[in-house]
């Protein structure tokens, strides 16, 4: 499952670069990926009402950004693995500097933040129970977070940190044989 990130959707690079990696492999099937909604409790309802259509599925998220913060969430809640692309890990701080209109970088939609979304956010902060469930991927030439937050918060955990780079994952399709891989049981 693909949790996309803040003012992103399903039509991001990422998500569309993991699902035709899967439709090329026969995992069409696999491959889910909701659209988020802006609210942090609406997102936390729509993450969880996809895991139901799952019928208790395994699942593998891969959470960029935003959606690396909802997906460390998701697994502590409800199981799972996660690959963690770039996340944010205090979001709720960060969120005061998008307070106000916003616009989707994918649909154009607009949306209001406002000075709630920061608590909303942090309902949703969780610690990591088992590192073996988590792989990071950051890149150090992220410009909108601090690789070395995540790095510090996924201590134990997989990780490849590469130098260079920028928050969109330079490269990201390369890895996905890899993340299958981690998927089905890998390390």
């Amino acid at each position: 499952m693909y949790l996309h990130g803040f003012l992103s959707s399903p039509f991001s690079q990422k998500a569309n670069e993991s699902a035709v990696w899967m439709a090329e492999h026969g995992y069409s099937d696999y491959f889910h990926c909701p659209q988020l909604p802006m609210e942090p409790y609406e997102a936390g309802k729509e993450i969880q009402a996809a895991l139901e259509r799952l019928h208790g599925e395994q699942v593998c998220f891969i959470g960029s950004s935003l959606g690396g913060y909802f997906a460390n969430w998701a697994v502590e809640e409800f199981g799972g693995k996660a690959v963690l692309v770039n996340p944010a890990v205090h979001p709720y701080i960060m969120i005061k500097q998008y307070v106000g209109q916003q616009r989707n970088y994918q649909t154009g939609e607009i949306h209001m933040i406002d000075a709630a979304f920061g608590e909303h956010l942090k309902t949703y902060e969780r610690s990591v129970s088992d590192p073996s469930r988590y792989w990071l991927m950051v890149q150090t030439g992220d410009e909108t977070l601090d690789y070395r937050e995540s790095v510090t918060k996924y201590a134990g955990c997989a990780q490849t940190v590469i130098e260079g780079g920028d928050h969109s994952f330079q490269g990201f399709g390369e890895y996905l044989p890899l993340v299958w891989d981690f998927a089905q049981g890998g390390s």
